[in-house]
């Protein structure tokens, strides 16, 4: 079985294709959350995940499109996105986000945004926070977003290592490891590599594999200055901070 894994979408369709051109056939699609926010093509991501039967979690970003208090966090730039999302999303894609749940556990791997003992805000930033959500599950592994960094903690015997994986870089599954996996952010990086990022599960060859996939930033950026959304949100892009 061979999954994508995408997180942090983000509304930036031209980004999604890119990696759904550049992964190929897969046998699922797996999105962490954040599928909405700071982008300027809400409505279209979620249409393109729903045709391909993609399953996954809802993150903070999601929850604040539907009305939420998450908005109270968010710093101005991203408040005044969500608020531009808001006004503009469909109700086919607000009954698409309300439905999803906050945590979904398939394959012996727990999917979550933030992590499993707070889905919605907790980021994974350590090997400490790492290894207590690994205590917090009773699946082998689990895979998560909300950072926008690609990384692969992974717990063997007792000793927690912290990986950054590069474009290409695989990590192995199984032989008695558990593996906490971030396949970083398709529609805005934040690791310094502008391209997106996401990760390919393979079970059968038991293997993690992240890659980066490039697409047409500035296409991205006319569309968010033309739609009015912050000009941070789009210069960030071009620079994957």
């Amino acid at each position: 079985m061979r999954i994508a894994v995408l997180s942090d979408i983000h509304s930036n369709l031209a980004a999604l294709d890119a990696v759904l051109a550049q992964a190929g056939t897969v046998d699922a699609i797996w999105q962490l959350g954040d599928v909405v926010g700071y982008g300027p093509e809400p409505d279209a991501v979620v249409e393109r995940l729903a045709e391909l039967g993609a399953v996954g979690v809802q993150g903070n970003h999601d929850a604040a499109a539907l009305g939420g208090s998450e908005i109270e966090y968010f710093n101005p730039e991203a408040r005044a996105a969500m608020d531009w999302t808001r006004a503009r999303i469909s109700g086919q894609t607000r009954t698409w986000l309300a439905a999803l749940p906050l945590r979904l556990v398939t394959n012996d791997t727990t999917l979550v945004h933030g992590s499993p003992r707070d889905p919605t805000w907790e980021y994974v930033t350590s090997k400490a926070i790492a290894r207590a959500s690994l205590e917090a599950i009773d699946t082998t592994n689990a895979v998560h977003g909300h950072t926008h960094v690609p990384v692969a903690f992974v717990l063997d015997g007792e000793e927690l290592t912290a990986e950054t994986p590069a474009d290409g870089e695989s990590v192995p599954l199984g032989g008695g490891r558990r593996l906490f996996l971030n396949p970083g952010s398709v529609g805005q990086p934040r690791d310094g590599d502008p391209r997106a990022s996401y990760c390919i599960l393979d079970l059968a060859a038991a293997t993690a594999t992240w890659h980066r996939a490039a697409y047409d930033i500035g296409e991205v950026q006319l569309a968010m200055r033309a739609a009015g959304l912050p000009e941070r949100l789009a210069a960030r892009l071009r620079v994957g901070l």
